[in-house]
């Protein structure tokens, strides 16, 4: 136990495990209620009883601390509280901090001459909580104990009434409405602590006696214990013997770390970490603008920040919820927009009013809400909003309302899922104990204790206001000076674990986080996509946040825990894709994360040459992400049928701005060289018809072509194995890992040549193999890959449409001669190598590549093209 601090001067209050006490005397305290309860003038009173189960419930570090009146706030208006030792152990304890001794002050100790000051003064007394025939009970006694008593009302919610805001505030406006002048809240810790902290104004009581069991005391339903066994300071006891299956918990598991908690006091604010208060902003009547929104000049309550990557399924449903929240408050609106591709960008440009930033590359979600907060001054909060999200009607008034009373530096709402139900969206600080808590049980034993699990799943702390330590970044009010005090978001966050990281920052500068129930927001919780790379990247990033902020060997302990996660749920194939991930931290830097690209100019012109042979399958969603370019910046795009028996050609032409050519021979070198005498235009990017690839790589490759030394160049790319076989991933994840992937221009589908490097080689030869080719053609200082946006590959679905592929590259290298490269590829693939699961993908690649070279050799000269179709299945 540390050292106990006492006062040599009397003191009122004294701090106790978190909690603030208030040191009267019996009759000291029957006078301040008697005070209040008979003045017009002050604040409502609220008395409560603090013991060691109050301690539990609202002592530091507990769900409910700083619910009640612990914490400092921005407004000196509302409820006044009370705070009178009732439990043995806090009595002792303000004897020896300050010297004196205390009495206890239990509400049944009280509530007797609390009755009787108010049948003289001629007030009236309600009662809340018990049963029907708890109030006949109580009717009787009272009437017989205090008959002048006038009884404003007897109230009995049931539990689901509590926990409807609506419901129970109609009850408060009940009781206001029988003139209730004393109104005795005996619902129990904490339900009664936290109706009376949101409800208890409405009433329009000038005192609240927070006195848990009184109604069954004076009903004469629960006796006393006797008076040996409290001086004996054993009454927990007695009544742990006489109700053991309600009270066992709250004595035997809940109540010993309160008790060292109460042993570890001091006084106020001693032992309670840095608060930090935000500067008192004000919370207009109503908005000015009329369903618009501010523009930068313009003051704003809330500066909404919106992060977008191909949100256009989304984004009207959000804006139409923001402008009706302007009813309420002055918002300007910030989109920033990772590069989308789809219809994104037109419905910005249909809402002029809203502030749209092109953040030249996929800057991830930090990097996004850094872009777009560069443009929130002038405004007293900043709102971050995912945009697979609605705001419900009232939300944003009802969260500033709140960021203003507390003094927090950040206000979260409550988020429903698409049915509407609660989403459990408050976390607790990840650490070791945690982590392999929900590796091992995951979301079964969801009432666990708080250090087994991240996730708060308690649904009562879904129903009321309190502190909380993070929650899913869905959703976020954060004021203004601390947004400033934290400073940017960590880019090396490009999805998951970004808001952890701010919120813990943001409570290291000592600002605390509310969790607001009263308002609400709708998450579709789809708007960031699904794929194993991002699964992989959630874990992966868990691993990450815990290096950031814990020294080396906490970290390693907590990647083991990760990685226990993952092998717990390795029947999942997306979990089985983490869980390798994990184990090889070669491969993270592979993981999706932020890019960029130059701006696109609207001349940047070049020229896209796409040979395609029956591709009516995937020639569309090819054209779909660049056919822009050709509309709206310049660039030629040619697509070159050779030898088509399908709708490819037809296919192709209802995009506008792209050109078709057909020619009769199926051949890619013929189709290559017939876009090549089409094209006009320089650089030229080549690209397979089944490779995806983003506007801004397109861009960034040309820039390289026409402001650098190189030739050559391919922007970087990305292997999509969904769906395909395990051994096709095998084949692809050791393939990943060999250095010259990353180095070489072949295997991305696409490469791009100045006017310059094509004359190196003149006409494409009929060759299988064109990109190794053209890879051969130049030294290292005259190609580049260029680290932008990725293409997408998609790999063949099926262990036969891969081995067509190499089999068919097989023929291509032997085609083009040159200098074999089975040895470097060999030294490249055992380096990489770090463990079983990478020896694995080793061997695997091996036995389909000798595969491949035997199949190669017996082919016939006269084969026709080997090609995957399984692929072009997605």
């Amino acid at each position: 136990m540390t050292a106990v601090e006492t006062y040599a001067q009397p003191v009122e209050r004294v701090n106790i495990g978190g909690c603030p006490l208030d040191l009267r005397l019996h009759d000291e305290a029957i006078d301040a209620i008697r005070q209040r309860a008979t003045s017009v003038d002050g604040n409502p009173l609220a008395v409560v009883s603090v013991n060691l189960d109050h301690v539990h419930h609202f002592g530091a570090g507990s769900r409910w601390y700083g619910t009640i009146g612990e914490l400092p706030t921005t407004v000196e208006d509302g409820i006044e509280w009370l705070n009178l030792i009732d439990g043995a152990p806090l009595a002792t304890q303000a004897e020896r901090m300050t010297g004196t001794h205390w009495p206890r002050l239990a509400g049944s100790d009280l509530i007797e001459d609390i009755l009787a000051n108010a049948e003289l003064d001629g007030l009236s007394v309600g009662i809340m909580g018990g049963n029907e025939e708890t109030h006949a009970a109580l009717r009787a006694t009272v009437g017989r104990g205090h008959p002048r008593l006038r009884i404003a009302g007897l109230w009995a919610p049931s539990r689901d009434e509590l926990s409807e805001h609506e419901v129970a505030h109609a009850q408060a406006l009940a009781i206001a409405e029988a003139d209730t002048d004393i109104l005795v809240v005996c619902l129990g810790k904490p339900r009664q602590e936290l109706w009376i902290a949101e409800h208890g104004e409405a009433t329009g009581a000038r005192v609240l006696l927070a006195f848990g069991a009184v109604v069954d005391f004076l009903a004469n339903r629960i006796e006393r214990a006797p008076r040996l066994v409290v001086d004996a300071k054993m009454e927990w006891a007695w009544r742990l013997a006489r109700e053991p299956r309600r009270l066992a918990t709250r004595y035997l598991v809940d109540g010993p770390p309160a008790y060292q908690a109460v042993r570890r006091g001091g006084p106020m604010g001693a032992r309670r970490p840095l608060v930090r208060t935000t500067p008192p902003i004000s919370v207009p009547i109503a908005g000015e603008l009329g369903g618009r929104f501010s523009s930068a000049k313009q003051q704003a309550s809330i500066a909404v920040v919106i992060v977008t990557f191909n949100s256009a399924r989304h984004l009207p449903e959000l804006i139409a919820s923001l402008r009706a929240e302007t009813a309420d408050l002055n918002l300007r609106v910030i989109v920033a927009d990772n590069g989308s591709t789809d219809e994104t960008r037109d419905i910005l440009a249909a809402n002029p009013d809203i502030i749209s930033i092109d953040a030249s590359g996929n800057r991830g979600y930090a990097g996004g809400i850094n872009i777009a907060v560069s443009r929130t001054h002038a405004a007293d909060a900043i709102l971050i909003l995912n945009p697979d999200l609605v705001v419900r009607r009232g939300a944003l008034v009802t969260m500033l309302g709140r960021l203003a009373t507390s003094g927090a530096g950040a206000v979260v709402p409550k988020i429903l899922d698409p049915e509407g139900a609660t989403y459990p969206s408050l976390r607790h600080e990840p650490t070791i104990l945690r982590a392999v808590g929900d590796a091992l049980l995951g979301s079964h034993y969801p009432q666990r204790p708080t250090w087994s699990t991240e996730q708060d799943v308690d649904v009562e702390g879904y129903q009321h206001a309190h502190l909380a330590e993070w929650a899913t970044g869905a959703a976020i009010l954060i004021h203004q000076e601390a947004a400033r005090a934290v400073g940017a978001w960590d880019p090396q966050f490009f999805l998951y674990s970004e808001e952890t990281d701010f919120f813990r920052r943001l409570r290291g500068h000592g600002y605390t986080v509310w969790y607001e129930p009263s308002a609400s927001v709708q998450h579709d919780q789809g708007g960031s996509g699904a794929s194993t790379e991002l699964a992989a990247l959630m874990a992966v990033n868990r691993v990450r946040y815990v290096r950031k902020h814990h020294p080396r060997r906490y970290a390693r302990v907590f990647h083991a825990a990760v990685v226990l996660h993952e092998i717990m749920r390795a029947y999942d194939p997306a979990h089985r894709a983490a869980l390798r991930i994990l184990l090889d931290r070669s491969t993270w830097e592979r993981l999706p994360q932020a890019t960029e690209w130059p701006e696109i100019p609207a001349d940047l012109g070049g020229t896209i040459i796409i040979p395609a042979h029956d591709e009516e399958a995937v020639i569309g969603r090819t054209l779909r992400l660049i056919a822009p370019l050709a509309t709206e910046n310049g660039v030629e795009i040619i697509v070159a049928c050779n030898g088509c028996t399908d709708a490819t050609a037809s296919v192709a032409r209802e995009f506008a701005g792209v050109r078709v050519i057909e020619i009769a021979t199926p051949s890619k070198a013929a189709a290559l060289n017939a876009g090549d005498d089409a094209a006009t235009n320089w650089p030229r990017l080549y690209l397979d018809a089944d490779i995806e690839t983003h506007p801004g790589a397109v861009a960034a490759v040309f820039h390289t072509l026409t402001s650098g030394d190189a030739l050559a160049a391919r922007p970087a790319f990305r292997y999509n194995t969904a769906h395909a076989s395990s051994l096709v991933r095998a084949y692809y994840r050791a393939r990943d890992r060999m250095p010259s992937t990353r180095k070489s221009l072949w295997g991305a589908g696409a490469y791009a040549l100045s006017e310059e490097g094509h004359e190196r080689f003149g006409r494409f030869l009929a060759l299988t193999a064109d990109d190794l080719l053209i890879d051969a053609a130049f030294g290292r200082g005259e190609k580049s890959v260029v680290a932008t946006e990725p293409v997408r590959v998609n790999t063949p679905r099926v262990t036969a449409g891969l081995l067509a592929i190499l089999t068919r590259q097989r023929r291509g290298n032997t085609q083009a001669g040159g200098t074999s490269t089975t040895w470097s590829t060999a030294r490249e693939l055992a380096g990489s190598i770090r463990g079983p699961l990478t020896l694995a993908d080793a061997l695997a690649y091996v036995g389909l590549t000798a595969w491949s070279r035997v199949a190669a050799a017996l082919a016939s000269p006269t084969t026709a093209w080997e090609r995957d179709d399984s692929s072009r299945k997605i």
